[in-house]
């Protein structure tokens, strides 16, 4: 153990923060518990796991080798769980193997951010430039892919599907490239709308919001920093407190002078919420960071993030800017029917405070933002849960009633498990748990892909 780690980030050298050293495929898994019938899909989660080690002292959290975690659920068994690395250049000159076809673009292909499921493929996909790479249905790497050739340069790492047109959204942002691309895919995967839109210098864009009507562009004060670059940083962003803090409201088929910017209290926003509508205010949901990258340029959270409410007046081009919740929390997911909807629930990973670089926590929330209630489903004894993924009790089910799936770490048997709540009975005990006989990493993001 190092002993000149500040205390807020010793918790990335406690055992859910290691990386696996292998690739595993383990069949027919035991279920405690029932797993219900209605599960049919895939469970995924992504990650960085350095293929050659880590030292938290010198290496960014957020920059190791793509790793892919996959369980598939049908018939309430478990047929199996994969991990595998992303084929990157990296990965497959290590392992002797041949590349991975497809276009290059960018400095890196590393694309260990999130996944997601579009037009029939499901996509890694990385910040910075990466292009998405593709995966298929036992987690091997198929291709990188730039959509056809549609793809003006790297894609982005928090794209947003539309649940009823089915075509994705998102803000690509990359070093050295001016602005940030504003893209919109059609429903069989293509890009049929671009705007490259202008910032203030090199912010980080890692997510933006999306309504039935605008898309809602975040402009804060993390931004490229050539020191850092210059210093060998993988990840090289720096809170840069000249720059101020704006949200840019466009709208969805809209260019670059059709952005109505508007100042916000200086902050960070990894992760946004939801955001919709309401006559002519905009109601935009955002887990908020107080500051990022700044102290601690490898563990890049420093603050505690809350959930915060914008209302965006467009008429008056002003925004109101109010506190929902004082509870620790981050990796917020909704019901995703209620993506760019009034919506009422949001679940979110509970954080212990002074841990706010953390990829886990020790509780699973469900807030109300109808009656301002918040439900908290503890994990127990020292267990850490990372983005729970919420999947409808089936296609007209009311919002937020089924599942909450999620991979959790065991520190007693330093094992992962998935773990399923039932929303009907969020605080009660899960309604199964797959306790796996390896560990995961805490890692980004989850998704749930239901079989076709």
């Amino acid at each position: 153990m190092h002993t000149h780690h500040v205390h807020s980030t010793s918790h990335l050298l406690s055992s859910g923060y290691q990386p696996v050293a292998e690739e595993s495929t383990l069949l027919d898994l035991p279920v405690r518990g029932r797993l219900p019938a209605q599960l049919d899909g895939t469970f995924l989660r992504i990650g960085p796991n350095p293929l050659h080690g880590h030292d938290p002292a010198l290496d960014h959290s957020f920059a190791g080798d793509a790793m892919v975690h996959g369980l598939r659920l049908r018939g309430g068994r478990v047929e199996w769980y994969r991990n595998r690395w992303l084929r990157t250049d990296r990965v497959t000159r290590a392992f002797g193997e041949l590349p991975t076809p497809g276009p290059r673009h960018g400095l890196s292909d590393n694309a260990n951010a999130h996944v997601v499921h579009h037009a029939g493929r499901t996509l890694a996909l990385g910040d910075g430039g990466v292009l998405p790479a593709q995966l298929g249905p036992e987690l091997d790497t198929v291709a990188r892919i730039d959509f056809e050739g549609t793809l003006p340069a790297g894609f982005g790492g928090h794209p947003v599907e539309d649940p009823l047109t089915r075509e994705l959204y998102a803000v690509a942002y990359e070093p050295g490239r001016p602005g940030v691309d504003y893209l919109a895919l059609d429903a069989v995967g293509r890009v049929r709308h671009h705007a490259n839109i202008s910032v203030k210098g090199t912010p980080m864009m890692h997510a933006f919001s999306l309504t039935d009507r605008h898309a809602i562009l975040y402009d804060l004060p993390v931004t490229f920093s050539a020191d850092a670059a210059a210093s060998g940083a993988r990840v090289p962003y720096a809170w840069d407190e000249g720059h101020g803090a704006r949200i840019g409201v466009l709208p969805r088929d809209g260019g670059d002078a059709d952005v109505l910017w508007m100042e916000v209290t200086p902050c960070f926003v990894f992760h946004p919420v939801n955001a919709y509508e309401r006559g002519h205010e905009v109601v935009v949901d955002v887990i908020r960071h107080e500051r990022a990258f700044d102290r601690d340029p490898l563990h890049p959270s420093e603050s505690v993030p809350v959930l915060w409410r914008w209302t965006v007046d467009r008429l008056a081009g002003t925004v109101t800017e109010s506190q929902l919740s004082s509870r620790v929390a981050e990796f917020p997911r909704i019901d995703e029917r209620y993506t760019g909807s009034p919506y009422r629930y949001a679940f979110a990973v509970g954080m212990r405070p002074g841990h706010g670089a953390a990829l886990a926590g020790p509780s699973i929330l469900r807030h109300d933002l109808l009656t301002g209630r918040i439900d908290c489903h503890d994990l127990g004894h020292g267990r850490e849960s990372g983005e729970a993924v919420f999947v409808p009790r089936d296609a007209t089910a009311p919002e937020g009633d089924g599942w909450l799936l999620s991979l959790v770490h065991d520190p007693v048997r330093d094992r992962g498990e998935l773990v399923v709540l039932d929303t009907a009975d969020f605080t009660g005990p899960p309604v199964a748990v797959v306790p796996l006989p390896v560990r995961v990493p805490h890692g980004f993001h989850s998704q749930w892909i239901a079989s076709s």
